[in-house]
């Protein structure tokens, strides 16, 4: 027999409270207290914990949800819950834990899609708002935009009430500097630049819910003047003297745009205010050998006053703040080197002509800096969401179950992960935000960064149209600067598309879709006799949905491993494919490779329904050619197509390849122009074989053509489509040999 009593002399700290240890009992346990007002911290492991309230009243919070707790409440937190208990009364709080390891409940916990998503709570993504100084490049699209706009699909797929919130950055210094460039005003640019930014979102299938334009918002500054006196009314944000950097000549004020030197921590190249390398902030007059963009004089440090905030005492707040939410390392790691420093105190205000001036009017001809803005900006954002969703959130009263993710690259953590929560804290002292960070690194363009100056750069607009946004979206998540640098490289995307879109995935769709037209008569057959083969690959599909889903869960979010689960499927297909290929011809064994054809379907059907968060076209084509209703939620299991269901895959091309080889075009020229007896000039290949007169005999001998010369089985539906040849030749590229193509032309010749 064990006996033990709640001892407080035997209490001592620990989370946050006092807890003394049970021991004997064969699994850990504990008696704990927390006193009036106070609350633990927020913490989460691997082991099952159970609390049993025995004195006291207060509150537990679980994932961000609350609730009430009292004398003979008992509450099971599952492996990896993050909870804290929280004393609102005017007694003690005191309780009991048991906690034991589980390791089969912490694996199901680990890959639950229901338990990690903040499930029932409003989820607000913010990706970092672009400055509109210029368009959209693939550096911008492969980061925050894409990486939270795949997560909105996936959370929502999983019935999830989740937004993405952005806007247009107009007020940066950047904007200012273009608009000089460009021989027009502020104003101007920022709606210029914005629009086009909205349009490359659109045709990125960029799906934004609140997008909010900064200058041309009158609700918006008022709200912005607002936030920023709380900030002031905390008594931690001052004017303040400290120096300042101005050009040598005429004395005009330098930061960000306007400077640039030396990092005062890594030693590499920066502009003002922040570096991009080691996402360290600087305060200008700590630039090392720094330099203005007006003229060639040394720049002068001189005393001036500007809001201030002492940004170095605020170390531990940064780290409570940290305990809960997703904190990739990278950040905690900055953290440390922006803390260990002696001391920041960071202007929260400059002298300029273009932004948002403070209500109060100590410190004239200066105005709230971009960054701090930015924080304001994130929950206006979700009160005008509020308006178009029926919510009655205000940026001014933040709420206790709010989930907020953010997006945004490496260059900017600084502001995202340690300037806003410290802002949130003084302008909201009783909200305790609830925050993931994703970030990203930098993405370079054939080995170098994107440089519009040195027009070292592919802009959205450029690649993207309809036929190509899926394949941009696959090959930039495939591809995307998760935790190091990574590289886009035109001759790769293009290989990418003709090789794996068009070379593996859309050759085995179609492949199995002209199997289920010749032998079912297009409709998808059922199961037959399964073998250990077939249920050894119907394991394999199931493990790639846990896969796909542990990469698309908050914890570990991750594109690169998306993607590369969307190929392992296709992939894994394709052998069982092979593997399953010499059974189709042989009676004996029909029923046996019936099951197999059902099983690629049911590996079409798991492919097209995970990639729908990456590849929302691709997807829904896929789920219509297989004649099933369109996805509205994230699948729990692998399904067969239900039988009966009409297969149209063989018919339906879901990439295009970008450029169809030059001997495959004057191949199909010239069968073309001698079929219907026409020049094989330049203009033909632009015409569709509709247009040019092609009689069905013409275009069953140019399939016969191509069966007999090139040893490409092609349905006749590719050949009759009303799209150019040119098009055709595109479609022609997964099923034709480069190798017999090669031999040809070279007889030919």
């Amino acid at each position: 027999m064990i006996l033990n009593h709640y001892d407080e002399a035997d209490l001592s700290s620990a989370f946050g409270i006092d807890m003394s240890p049970v021991e004997g009992l064969e699994v850990g346990a504990g008696w704990g207290r927390v006193r009036p007002g106070v609350s633990s911290t927020s913490h989460q492991h691997d082991e099952t914990e159970m609390f049993v309230i025995v004195a006291g009243t207060g509150e537990l919070t679980v994932d961000g949800r609350t609730c009430r707790a009292g004398a003979g409440t008992v509450a099971l937190f599952e492996p990896f819950e993050s909870h804290i208990i929280t004393n609102t009364g005017d007694e003690d709080l005191v309780f009991f834990t048991q906690y034991w390891r589980d390791t089969e409940r912490a694996r199901l916990s680990a890959v639950s899609r229901t338990r990690p998503h903040a499930s029932g709570r409003p989820q607000f993504v913010f990706s970092t708002p672009p400055t509109p100084n210029g368009d959209l490049h693939l550096g911008h699209l492969s980061g925050p935009y894409l990486g939270a706009d795949v997560y909105v699909r996936y959370q929502r797929l999983l019935g999830n009430r989740a937004w993405h919130v952005t806007g247009s950055d107009d007020f940066q210094s950047y904007v200012q500097a273009a608009a000089a460039r460009d021989g027009s005003t502020p104003a101007e640019t920022a709606r210029h630049y914005g629009r086009e930014i909205a349009a490359t979102l659109e045709a990125m299938d960029i799906e934004v819910d609140q997008f909010t334009v900064t200058s041309t918002d009158e609700e918006y500054e008022q709200g912005l003047r607002r936030f920023f006196s709380r900030l002031i009314a905390s008594g931690w944000v001052r004017p303040a003297a400290g120096p300042a950097l101005v050009d040598g000549d005429d004395g005009q004020y330098l930061y960000e745009v306007a400077v640039s030197g030396d990092c005062p921590g890594c030693s590499g190249p920066t502009g003002g205010n922040i570096c991009e390398e080691c996402g360290e902030p600087n305060v200008v007059t700590d630039l090392v050998t720094p330099r203005s963009r007006y003229s060639e004089s040394e720049p002068r440090v001189v005393d001036m006053d500007r809001y201030m905030l002492p940004l170095h005492e605020f170390a531990d707040a940064i780290a409570e703040h940290y305990r809960s939410g997703r904190v990739p390392v990278r950040l905690r790691e900055l953290a440390r080197r922006v803390f260990g420093r002696d001391a920041l105190d960071l202007p929260l205000s400059h002298p300029a002509t273009w932004g948002v001036e403070p209500e109060q009017d100590e410190l004239s001809g200066q105005v709230i800096w971009v960054w701090p803005e930015m924080s304001y900006g994130f929950l206006y954002g979700i009160e005008r969401l509020a308006e178009t969703v029926g919510e009655s959130w205000s940026w001014d009263e933040p709420e206790a179950d709010w989930k907020i993710v953010h997006f945004f690259g490496y260059d900017n953590s600084f502001y995202h992960a340690i300037l806003y929560p410290a802002l949130y804290r003084l302008a909201f002292p009783e909200w305790k935000p609830d925050i993931d960070y994703h970030l990203n690194e930098f993405y370079l363009l054939e080995g170098e960064k994107f440089s519009t100056s040195r027009q070292h750069v592919v802009w959205g607009k450029e690649i993207l149209t309809p036929d190509s946004v899926d394949a941009v979206r696959y090959y930039l998540s495939s591809t995307r600067p998760e935790d190091e640098r990574t590289d886009f490289r035109r001759a790769d995307f293009e290989h990418a598309v003709a090789e794996t879109l068009v070379g593996q995935w859309q050759r085995w769709l179609h492949d199995v879709g002209e199997r289920v037209r010749r032998d079912y008569d297009g409709s998808a057959p059922d199961a037959g006799t399964w073998t250990a083969e077939h249920t050894a690959f119907l394991a394999r599909l199931s493990l790639h949905l846990d896969e796909i889903t542990t990469a698309l869960n908050p914890e570990a979010f991750s594109l690169r491993h998306a993607g590369a689960v969307l190929d392992a499927i296709v992939a894994d297909a394709r052998a069982f494919s092979r593997q399953q290929s010499p059974l189709r011809d042989l009676p004996e064994w029909d029923s046996e490779a019936r099951t197999a054809v059902a099983l690629e379907l049911a590996a079409a059907r798991l492919l097209g329904s995970v990639s729908a968060p990456l590849m929302p076209r691709f997807s829904g084509r896929l789920i219509d050619a297989l004649g099933l209703a369109q996805l509205d939620a994230w699948p729990d299991t692998v399904a067969l197509v239900e039988p009966g269901s009409a297969c149209t895959l063989a018919a339906t091309d879901f990439f295009t390849a970008a450029h169809p080889s030059p001997l495959l075009l004057d191949w199909l020229r010239d069968k073309v122009a001698k079929l219907t007896q026409q020049p094989a000039d330049g203009d033909i290949i632009h015409k569709s074989m509709p247009a040019l007169g092609m009689s069905s005999l013409a275009v069953t001998t140019l399939q016969y053509y191509l069966l007999t010369e090139l040893k490409a089985d092609v349905p006749l539906d590719v050949l009759v489509a009303d799209v150019p040849l040119t098009t055709v030749a595109s479609r022609l590229v997964e099923r034709v040999d480069a190798t017999v193509l090669a031999t040809v032309a070279g007889e030919a010749a």
